[in-house]
């Protein structure tokens, strides 16, 4: 009998320290976890911080007072525009190309195949 009790302790020992390791872990766990949400809380307060202070570097009106006082800008004045018809002619001489786009293209090498152009197709070895 004294045998079975030595058993039961035994059992009732490991139980205790296994429980009171889960519980050690559990607890280093939940400190993690609060660590975290203050750091979560303070990097939220950071970027709050940093959005009001972006507000205020934004504000149009402080915009308006520092480029009026570092930059030596005039208003537009009305006779700055002219109308279409009234713009001179382009020079004989000046080169014209409708597409100035599909003129960089046309340099472009045929077997070099771009996203929208499938590449050919090869024939299959024999």
């Amino acid at each position: 009998m004294r045998f079975v009790h030595l058993i039961v302790v035994a059992a009732l020992v490991c139980a205790a320290a296994y429980v009171y390791k889960s519980k050690f872990e559990v607890t280093l766990q939940a400190e993690q976890v609060a660590k975290q949400r203050a750091e979560i809380r303070r990097e939220r307060d950071a970027v709050a911080a940093l959005r009001a202070q972006w507000a205020q570097l934004d504000n149009p009106d402080r915009i308006l007072g520092l480029s009026q006082r570092h930059l030596q800008l005039k208003p537009i004045q009305p006779t700055q525009f002219d109308q279409i018809d009234r713009l001179p002619e382009r020079p004989a001489n000046a080169p014209f190309n409708a597409d100035p786009i599909g003129a960089l293209n046309e340099n472009v090498e045929p077997d070099f195949p771009t996203g929208s152009i499938r590449a050919p197709a090869r024939p299959a070895a024999r």
